[in-house]
């Protein structure tokens, strides 16, 4: 039987996602906390990998068992052997056909920034930080000139495995609520550091240090060395992926409405 689960959690205490020696990644938790609530092993495929630091609203996943149990029961028997900074928040059988990463049509992620001469105290490990401060409308118009099907080789890390740099990006959001602002991203697939490496661009722009036209430049350079450094991993969340709605997975979870 093929179960999906979606999971929260925060980043900060791990070394991402993908499974390490040492055991302190997201998957190496989540697997450990399976296997005690299934009483077997059993391995997870997820739809994206997170780096160190970085945070998931509904991450999903997907096992495989020959254990019939009620969605409930993979929820709550699975959260009591997980640390408090992860938690699944659904479980739903799924199709064999289903498939976690191979199935999902696009991808979603939130960077949230705090506008603010002073650094972040409350907040530290949640939130980015800019200490100049920026204007929204730079950072749209830079941000429109993203938008599509672009070779994204300019904000691609070294360490990226992806096939190919062609990413199509559908939609980035930016807008503010107080100190914070929120940076949405929707893609059907993205780069390794690829979101952290594009904030790397449009905070410098939305602070004055840098035009809209400097970053089209970056992006028909396909060099990673004309942009902007990789921003920090605070303030990103990987918000989901999105299927097809034959899956009816769920897309939004309780912890999408705490952030600003």
């Amino acid at each position: 039987m093929r179960v999906a689960l979606g999971l929260s959690y925060r980043g900060q205490a791990y070394q991402g996602w993908q499974s390490q020696r040492g055991g302190r990644t997201v998957q190496d938790k989540l697997e450990a906390a399976l296997a005690k609530f299934a009483d077997h092993p059993l391995r997870t495929a997820c739809a994206g990998r997170t780096d160190a630091g970085v945070h998931a609203l509904n991450q999903v996943v997907h096992i495989d068992t020959e254990i019939a149990r009620e969605p409930f029961s993979w929820v709550r028997g699975t959260n009591r052997f997980l640390p408090a900074d992860i938690a699944v928040q659904w479980a739903q059988v799924m199709p064999e056909e289903f498939h976690a990463r191979y199935s999902a049509i696009g991808r979603r992620y939130v960077y949230i920034l705090l506008d603010s001469p002073v650094r972040p105290a409350i907040e530290a490990g949640s939130a980015g930080w800019s200490l100049r401060p920026l204007n929204g409308e730079r950072m749209q118009e830079a941000a429109q000139r993203l938008l599509g099907e672009h070779d994204f080789s300019a904000f691609r890390s070294a360490e990226c495995q992806a096939n190919t740099p062609v990413k199509t990006i559908r939609a980035i959001r930016i807008s503010r609520r107080g100190a914070y602002w929120r940076f949405e991203f929707d893609a059907n697939a993205f780069l390794h550091h690829m979101v952290r490496n594009l904030m790397g661009c449009l905070v410098p722009i939305g602070a004055g240090l840098r035009t809209a036209d400097w970053l089209s430049e970056v992006l028909a350079s396909r060099d990673r060395h004309r942009a902007g450094p990789t921003f920090s991993p605070d303030g990103l969340y990987f918000a989901g992926p999105y299927y097809d709605d034959v899956h009816a997975i769920p897309q939004r979870t309780a912890a999408m409405d705490w952030l600003p």
